[in-house]
């Protein structure tokens, strides 16, 4: 198996192959906390800290770990990984743990970061798997806080409300008010607004991608070359 340049794993993570916006892994989560930035940040950040840690270690045992255990071996490590999320959560973000939940545990059944471990780390070098995971994290992350901002400003009228959550006393003015006495709008708030808001944002990747094929095919088209026709001018008698 040839391995992939470090660019082109990050543009899978980012881009070619997020796993929210093409694998469509991980939606529960994704679909279900992200009724604000703080949320959908502090969700991500848990998240990239396992698949991080996850695809390191896999990468590690790869060559010391038969067929026959292989999955419960990386379910083990996942599961080691999210427990440690979990603490490092109780002691410095408790509130934010709370909001989040059942939700935090649940990164353990979380396709992306299993599908990592068995499609890229266990067969690639530290430096790759770790770059595979952090990017295939990174781009996670962006999509949640995408979809939190959107609805928390649907939602409320307001963006990076409760930001002291995660970052402590000192965000807790980072609060901006977009809308003054703005009607709240349950609708963006509830999970079918996540819905239509994830659906926009995949209709707007793929109407993206779309407009980047036409152009590479257009650069890559051959020029038709047609016969010249000679113009004559002058009367003739």
């Amino acid at each position: 198996m040839a391995t992939k340049s470090l660019r082109d794993i990050s543009l899978d993570g980012l881009w070619n192959n997020n796993p929210a916006l093409v694998q469509l892994l991980g939606l529960c989560p994704l679909l279900a906390v992200t009724g604000s930035v703080v949320n959908a940040l502090g969700l991500g950040l848990a998240t990239m800290m396992v698949l991080v840690g996850s695809n390191l270690s896999v990468s590690l045992i790869r060559n010391h770990v038969s067929e026959a255990v292989r999955l419960p071996a990386f379910v083990m490590i996942i599961a080691s990984f999210v427990t440690v999320a979990e603490l490092v959560m109780q002691a410095f973000t408790y509130e934010l743990y709370q909001v989040l939940g059942i939700f935090i545990p649940l990164i353990v059944t979380n396709c992306a970061i299993l599908g990592r471990a068995d499609a890229f780390a266990c067969k690639n070098p530290i430096l790759p798997s770790v770059v595979d995971g952090f990017m295939m994290a990174l781009g996670f992350t962006v999509v949640l806080v995408v979809l939190g901002a959107m609805r928390e400003i649907l939602g409320q009228g307001v963006i990076f409300s409760d930001m002291q959550l995660l970052f402590g006393p000192m965000a807790s003015d980072w609060k901006i008010e977009l809308v003054k006495d703005y009607p709240d709008f349950l609708f963006a708030i509830l999970p079918p607004g996540a819905f239509v808001a994830m659906g926009l944002l995949i209709a707007v990747k793929n109407i993206i991608d779309d407009q980047i094929k036409q152009a590479a095919e257009a650069k890559k088209a051959p020029v038709e070359v047609g016969s010249k026709r000679a113009r004559v001018t002058g009367k003739i008698s």
